[in-house]
């Protein structure tokens, strides 16, 4: 009896530690997104945050070029400008809330945010109060109600309610990375990087981070390979007739895309001659996107970091663009917390009503 028990108590401890070595193994990098990506369509519910910024942007004229200081100036607007979003989803019932906020910099600086609700059928759209953009003070704060479905009949189209299913545009978008990732060679774009090295958000609990990464070196290859191989086996994917009537394509649409992305030996030459050209334009001096996994396997958060460098052979102008873009997932499958809700009452107004009162402000 006690060899028994002791055999069972053993046999347990090993299926506990294996199960525990499991959760904590990281996997090869290609094969981590793969599983995050088929992980993404158990999400249920989760709040999100999401930033676009712009650390640099600069055009500096060539000697032989005359400059253009429009262009000057509507950079210096950009540089250092954010976009920010925050929101919270849940599957059944469909409902997302989100806020956007846009911050720019410099002369013209201006901040302001736009809150939204989406439901299956229905966008609700907090009217801001903008800058330099006269809006009447009875509509500031309102929320404007758009109405998808009537919005499909008024530009003659039927409204697709597909279109609005989370769960099949997560679907696609899990076949679409899966077919794209298993086309590019794991030594040359994938690497584990360590979580401590990541700078991930303090809310980020990761186990894996994995890295994409074009280089100057490999950028050629990384082009060729989305053309050639990885595109046309997206198009084979768009072509199943649950994503062609979800995205409202016709067979004829798809396969006349299909036949664009045809490449000939004589194209693929050309393209080859194209890309080496390219070196001469464009200098990656960084193009990384991380994506961190938690110990469910959960793609909890993403960033993409890019410097680059543009040039034109004739006229010798230089553009720099330095950008960085993140998602961070939290809450995942918890009871959602909106916080907006569902606006009603006085706080709604339809459509028509906005251009009626926008109309009379200014005595159309």
């Amino acid at each position: 009896m006690k060899k028994r028990m002791g055999a069972l108590l053993l046999t347990m401890l090993l299926t506990v530690s294996m199960a525990l070595t499991a959760c904590g193994t990281k996997q090869e990098p290609k094969e981590a997104l793969k599983t995050a990506a088929s992980n993404a369509s158990k999400l249920t519910s989760y709040e999100m945050s999401s930033n676009f910024t712009i650390n640099d942007l600069s055009y500096k004229p060539g000697a032989e070029s005359q400059g253009d200081p429009t262009m000057t100036q509507f950079m210096s607007m950009l540089k250092d400008a954010q976009l920010n979003v925050t929101g919270v989803y849940q599957s059944e019932p469909m409902q997302t809330e989100m806020t956007l906020g846009i911050e720019l910099k410099g002369d013209m600086g201006m901040t302001f945010n736009i809150p939204m609700v989406m439901t299956a059928e229905k966008l609700y759209v907090k009217v801001p109060n903008v800058p330099f953009f006269p809006i009447p003070e009875t509509i500031v704060n309102k929320f404007v109600e758009i109405d998808l479905k009537e919005l499909a009949e008024q530009e003659g189209t039927e409204f697709n309610p597909q279109a609005m299913d989370a769960a099949k545009t997560q679907k696609l978008s899990n076949e679409v990375m899966d077919a794209v990732l298993g086309e590019y060679d794991q030594e040359k774009f994938f690497k584990n990087i360590a979580v401590k090295d990541a700078a991930l958000p303090e809310e980020v609990d990761a186990k894996q981070v994995v890295q994409f990464s074009v280089t100057n070196d490999n950028v050629k290859e990384a082009v060729t390979v989305l053309v050639t191989k990885a595109l046309p086996k997206v198009m084979d994917i768009v072509s199943k007739e649950e994503y062609r009537e979800m995205l409202q394509l016709s067979q004829e649409d798809i396969d006349r895309a299909k036949e664009d992305l045809k490449i000939t030996e004589a194209d693929q030459a050309e393209m080859s001659k194209d890309l080496d050209k390219l070196k001469e334009t464009l200098t990656i001096n960084k193009f990384n996107i991380d994506f961190a996994l938690d110990k469910q396997d959960f793609p909890v958060y993403q960033k993409m970091d890019a410097d680059l460098l543009i040039k034109q052979p004739d006229t010798k102008d230089e553009v720099k663009l330095a950008f960085t873009g993140s998602n961070t997932y939290t809450k995942i499958n918890e009871k959602p917390a909106f916080k907006i809700n569902i606006p009603t009452g006085d706080n709604v107004i339809t459509m028509q009503e906005l251009e009626e009162l926008m109309n009379s402000s200014y005595g159309y």
